[in-house]
């Protein structure tokens, strides 16, 4: 390790771009014309020795550039125009970040005729065994689907060279630990191997042991710093889970306020707060298990885009957001423990930038809070007891004064895309809003906010029997009007 600090202390301050590490042109030149000029911490020191073939164990908090602090070596090491057949492999732990690999590595491989496909469940096989057959080199997979592969033979891992794990900790909390063995035993013992993780849980070292020759273990960062993280502003709330959506409407309308991911323990959880927020007039989308894989790469993509700006999931399926610009990390549910409050608040301050991380505690969740707290080392046993009028909720997030929980409607999503009453029937029309104008009626006070659209025709018919009366003359009487209207206009 000593070695390693060395490098890092020796060249940190003084690399310029892609190829002081020893990167061909033609990967910096496609890095450049994103926008992608100067590596992180993690990929100078990783880059360098993977070149040479050295084993690396990596670890680094999510967002720091690990994908490419191993996709470079990775692309470099199998040529430039490599021979048809894998002979570089990437076991990822859920489908979003297999999506996410994949397009970094295409992007990095933009400038060769590398084909890198993805393999991974919710899709269908076919076009993923024709990528196979078309002679991909680069496969990024998941554990179950790169297995079923496997044992079809339809994906021949006997030539591999490359072979990386990332998030190797999140696969172990998945129960992939046996899959991974396994794909180990697949795969050539000289392979080239790198091992990711934001954490370094005593299977995974062992795991490192057994697959792994003579690995050099890189900390990009201060071990410490995970815990720490000085560029995102944690605030943690005891609040009332009936007033938890209020609270965050107004956290969404705080000044500054970007792209932001709220975390759920539930699927359910998911989709009735999207529902929720969406009603309220945000553009929101939920990535949860109970979407097809379809709906989910959709609804990432719009997030991504800023199509949408705020993004509900839970923990397994957000495990591919990789956006730079999430400025917000809402914990609608307290994580099980540490390393998945790690995980979630990952999302935010990342590649430098700073974030906000606020987390509710429920009062049935003190015990998990107390427990994260002396893990993380916060300093803040009990969670502030906070609801959406409470003032320091207004200032700890610079919220303008007076904000409501529903946007104006000038701001909010278009009607037509949430006609209908509200879904939980407790909320009153708004003044001035489409709702309001629906249920005034200025001639009969008996027509209430649950007549029929048709009250406007029937006032003007000048019925004044019940409401089921009311129903049928004014659907009836304007038919009539119409169909002699068109007799009229009918030539003899």
């Amino acid at each position: 390790m000593q070695g390693v600090d060395r490098l890092y202390a020796l060249t940190g301050n003084q690399l310029v771009n892609f190829t002081d590490l020893g990167v061909d042109q033609d990967m910096a030149d496609a890095l450049a014309a994103k926008g992608i000029l100067e590596p992180f911490p993690i990929q100078e020191q990783t880059i360098p020795l993977a070149l040479d073939g050295q084993d690396i164990i990596g670890q680094a908090k999510t967002g720091t550039g690990k994908t490419f602090g191993f996709g470079l070596p990775l692309l470099q090491r199998i040529g430039n125009d490599p021979a048809p057949g894998v002979v570089a492999l990437i076991v990822v732990p859920t489908r979003e970040l297999c999506v996410q690999v994949t397009e970094d590595i295409e992007l990095a491989a933009g400038n060769r005729p590398t084909k890198i496909v993805s393999i991974y469940g919710g899709k269908a096989y076919e076009g993923q065994i024709e990528q196979l057959k078309a002679g991909a080199q680069v496969v990024v997979g998941t554990p179950g689907r790169l297995i079923d592969l496997n044992n079809q033979r339809l994906l021949d891992l006997s030539n591999v060279r490359e072979m990386v794990l990332d998030e190797a900790d999140k696969m172990l909390d998945l129960g992939f630990l046996a899959d991974i063995e396994k794909l180990f035993s697949k795969t050539p013992t000289d392979r080239h191997t790198m091992l990711f993780s934001a954490t370094m849980p005593g299977p995974i070292v062992a795991l490192a042991r057994r697959f792994m020759s003579k690995p050099i273990h890189i900390r990009a960062t201060d071990p410490d710093e995970g815990l720490t993280q000085a560029n995102i502003k944690h605030l943690v709330y005891r609040a009332h889970n009936m007033d938890k959506d209020e609270v965050i409407a107004r956290i969404l309308q705080a000044e500054g306020r970007g792209k932001t991911v709220i975390f759920t323990r539930t699927k359910r959880s998911a989709a009735k707060l999207v529902e929720e927020l969406t009603d309220r007039g945000f553009n929101a989308a939920a990535v949860h298990g109970d979407l097809g894989q379809e709906q989910r790469e959709r609804a990432m993509a719009a997030f991504k885009a800023g199509k949408k700006d705020v993004l509900i999931a839970t923990d397994v399926a957000a495990r591919g957001i990789d956006v730079n610009d999430v400025t917000h990390v809402i914990n609608h549910t307290i994580p099980e423990d540490e390393k998945t409050y790690l995980h979630r608040v990952g999302r935010t301050g990342r590649a430098g930038k700073t974030g906000i991380a606020v987390t509710f505690v429920d009062w049935d969740d003190l015990h998990k809070w107390a427990l994260i707290n002396k893990a993380l080392d916060f300093g803040q046993p009990e969670p502030t007891e906070t609801y959406s009028s409470s003032p320091h909720l207004f200032s700890d997030l610079d919220i303008p004064e007076g904000t409501k929980g529903r946007l104006r409607a000038s701001t909010a999503v278009p009607a037509e895309k949430r006609t209908g009453p509200p879904r939980d029937g407790s909320r009153p029309p708004r003044e001035g809003s489409r709702d309001s104008s629906r249920a005034r009626t200025r001639t009969r006070p008996a027509a209430s906010a649950e007549a029929p659209r048709e009250d406007a025709p029937v006032a003007a018919a000048g019925t004044h029997d019940g409401q089921g009366s009311e129903h049928h003359d004014g659907n009836s009487a304007p038919r009539r009007r119409s169909r002699t209207r068109r007799r009229t206009n009918r030539p003899e």
